[in-house]
């Protein structure tokens, strides 16, 4: 499955970046493509390209603030969840939307 992110806590630090993280370990594991961009007190780092997101199955936002950008993904499937979701639970969210997509 390939799978893009994009990863934006309050503070646009400390969670941003160990959600980040935690999706980019448990995917490869699991043996996803993944790509995560962050959105934090810096700006956005590693944005994803159009290309990332046009060859993407899915689409996680782990972010406990409104995006910027969002409008990127329109006409694909979006999985929104909170950080917490993401730090405490990454390879449980990544199993469960692949068994919702049926790959």
């Amino acid at each position: 499955m390939k799978i893009v992110g994009v990863a934006a806590c309050t503070s646009g630090i400390a969670h941003t970046y160990i959600a980040k993280e935690k999706l980019l370990s448990a995917a490869k594991e699991l043996g996803h493509e993944i790509q995560v961009e962050t959105q934090g007190t810096i700006g956005t780092e590693d944005a994803l390209t159009e290309k990332n997101i046009k060859e993407a199955d899915i689409v996680i936002i782990a972010a406990d603030i409104k995006i910027s950008g969002k409008e990127r993904f329109h006409g694909k499937k979006i999985v929104e969840v909170p950080t917490h979701v993401v730090i405490k639970s990454p390879k449980a969210l990544i199993n469960k939307i692949q068994a919702d997509l049926g790959l």
